[in-house]
C-alpha cells in the first residue's frame, strides 16, 4: 500500500467527517485540483480505503471504510513502519483477547457484543 501524504489521507480525512461525497466537492475540502483526487480515488478504493456507492455506477459517489478509518487513527506511523497495510489491518480477530479495542472500534467490530 503505497499512499501519497498529504493528499490521501485529506481525501479520508473529508469523508470522515462530512460523510459520502465526490471528486469535485473532496477537491475542494483537500485543496487538491479535482484531477488529482479523481486519480487518487479509484486507488483508495483497490486499497479498501474507500468505497464507491450508488445510485448510479458512474456517480462518483464514494465513502470512507472502516479500513480507511483505521488508517486515519495510524496515520502517524506510516512513515514509520515497513507494512502499513498489515497495521491497519490488525491482529486476525478470530483469535478473541488478542484485539486492540480502538482498531476493533474504528473496523466496526465489537468483540463483546451478544447477539441474541
Amino acid at each position: 500500500m503505497r499512499l501519497r501524504q498529504p493528499t490521501d489521507f485529506l481525501v479520508l480525512e473529508a469523508l470522515e467527517d462530512g460523510g459520502r461525497n465526490v471528486a469535485t466537492n473532496l477537491a475542494g475540502h483537500t485543496g487538491k485540483s479535482r484531477k488529482n483526487i479523481n486519480t487518487r480515488l479509484p486507488i483508495l478504493e483497490d486499497y479498501g480505503l474507500v468505497t464507491k456507492i450508488g445510485p448510479a455506477e458512474r456517480s462518483g459517489l464514494y465513502e470512507i471504510t472502516a479500513l480507511g478509518k483505521a488508517a486515519l487513527v495510524y496515520r502517524d506511523q506510516y512513515t514509520e513502519v515497513d507494512d502499513f497495510e498489515a497495521l491497519i489491518q490488525g491482529p486476525d480477530t478470530t483469535t478473541i483477547g488478542s484485539v486492540d479495542p480502538q482498531t476493533s472500534f474504528v473496523r466496526g467490530k465489537d468483540e463483546d457484543r451478544d447477539d441474541d
